[in-house]
């Protein structure tokens, strides 16, 4: 497939899946608006923190949670051993439809994607809605009911699809490299050494990064940090924060993995790539670290000055008072690290050999402990902040190190695409303005003074944010083209 062809793909398969996580998380916001109106705080912060996935640790660590750590008070959280037990299923039945996820982005397969998670999470808030609302007592037999649904729907989509597309006259003439069902499950008979490896790589890899993603909850878990009513407002914070990082940030991530692989042979310096895919690659990360940089800021800016009014809105004054606020205001400033870290990463681990990828495990191995001793002494100090800002403290570390790799990539060509990091001063002098404004604006309109001063502090926030968004088409016109070109084409042509 040509380099321009992969791009375009790759960008529908972006867009796509942003739009599709747009929807769903304007779904899920509304659902869990609803649903706190209806449930305890403890019972969310059980459902979102203290159950970790995956198969063998499914296992062992079920019944760690089980036997082993705090079990809540029945009166509060009830049927808290279902919802182990469930929950430790349904990560089971997702691994089982992995192999088929992995194939199908890989070969980008936009529509099965859409389709696939469009109606799991449909049936998952359609039942929610209806256990919360008709036996609300149910308490964890709820999230461990749908998200069962949800694991369920998800894997038979892809299953479904792959038992109709292998050996149909549509993969054969795509050369699709699986002929049959068969191929797909474990075959011990014969092992490709070389990829054994590099597979065991990644492995080990992703779980010192699942440490790092995930670790201030295992924190939570087993160092009782925080009690389950902070736990639960800690989660909640975060689901909220990370709605951006989820549907914009991830789908440019995945998506674009798979450019970089496939347009640049890992392994490789620069010097014995094909220069056109490696001046392709250069101008498509500058203006990716570009774009994730702008949203980045944009939420940092305008984050801090309206997290008290979008947490009193989404959940009222249990999440408005106390430390929810600035809870959110740290997050909104983690969204930056988040938008960078993303697009850096994808990049680095498209292009890493095998070595490279063990030796940044070494890496990740060390910066894994610290960050869980930061995460300890942060939140011993400051309460739940302390966990963000250990997070952030983390994507820096991350985020140093593979622009590192990324500079000493294309530091023997012609190209620097770091520059995608550098917006101009003018238009950093506008988001200082705005960050200004919109600060005095909360102390004097937001959110104890009425309605109609909360709209004043709103339309604040509006003309700001216009200005912010003319001057970027105004000094980023590159950018601006590109959005344009690459992910906003289709939409444009449909429109016309």
């Amino acid at each position: 497939m040509a380099s321009q062809d992969v791009l375009s793909q790759t960008t529908r398969l972006a867009s796509s899946s942003a739009l599709l996580q747009v929807l769903f998380r304007v779904v899920t916001f509304g659902l869990n608006a609803f649903t706190l109106r209806y449930l305890s705080r403890e019972l969310i912060g059980v459902v979102n923190v203290r159950v970790p996935l995956g198969v063998f640790w499914s296992i062992l660590l079920g019944l760690v949670w089980l036997h082993l750590l705090e079990v809540p008070d029945p009166s509060v959280v009830p049927h808290y051993q279902a919802g182990v037990v469930a929950f430790g299923l349904s990560a089971i039945i997702e691994l089982l439809g992995e192999p088929l996820w992995v194939l199908a982005q890989a070969h980008l397969f936009v529509r099965l994607k859409v389709i696939a998670e469009s109606l799991s999470v449909v049936s998952k808030c359609t039942l929610t809605v209806i256990l919360v609302v008709l036996y609300p007592q149910w308490g964890l037999y709820i999230f461990s009911l749908t998200q069962l649904l949800y694991a369920s729907v998800l894997v038979i989509c892809y299953v479904i699809y792959f038992v109709m597309f292998l050996g149909s006259p549509e993969a054969t003439k795509k050369s699709f490299p699986v002929t049959r069902v068969k191929a797909l499950l474990p075959n011990l008979t014969f092992v490709n050494w070389k990829e054994a490896r590099l597979t065991w790589s990644f492995f080990k890899q992703s779980f010192l990064k699942q440490i790092l993603t995930e670790g201030e909850r295992y924190v939570m878990t087993f160092l009782n940090v925080l009690n389950f009513g902070d736990q639960g407002v800690y989660d909640i914070v975060n689901n909220l924060g990370s709605l951006v990082a989820r549907f914009i940030f991830l789908p440019i991530e995945e998506s674009f993995y798979v450019f970089f692989a496939n347009v640049l042979e890992r392994g490789k310096n620069v010097k014995d790539q094909k220069q056109d895919d490696v001046a392709m690659a250069a101008n498509v990360l500058e203006l990716l670290l570009k774009l994730v940089l702008l949203i980045g800021l944009t939420i940092t800016v305008f984050g801090y000055a309206y997290s008290q009014l979008a947490l009193d809105i989404y959940g009222g004054s249990m999440l408005s008072s106390g430390t929810g606020p600035d809870l959110l205001r740290c997050y909104s400033l983690y969204v930056l690290f988040l938008a960078i870290n993303g697009v850096t990463e994808c990049f680095t681990f498209a292009l890493m050999c095998k070595e490279e990828v063990d030796r940044y495990n070494f890496v990740m191995l060390a910066l894994s402990f610290t960050f869980l001793c930061i995460s300890y002494f942060l939140t011993r100090w400051h309460g739940s902040v302390g966990f963000i800002l250990a997070n952030c403290f983390n994507m820096g570390i991350r985020i140093a190190h593979s622009t590192h790799y990324i500079y000493d990539y294309f530091k023997e060509s012609t190209y620097r695409p770091l520059t995608g990091l550098l917006p101009s001063p003018f238009l950093v002098l506008v988001y200082i303005i705005s960050g200004v404004i919109t600060g005095f604006s909360e102390v004097f309109f937001c959110c104890d003074k009425g309605w109609m001063a909360r709209l004043i502090h709103i339309s604040m926030g509006a003309l700001c944010f216009a200005a912010t968004a003319a001057t970027i088409f105004r000094t980023e016109t590159k950018l601006i083209h590109f959005v344009r070109s690459q992910f906003l084409s289709r939409y444009m042509k449909k429109g016309t």
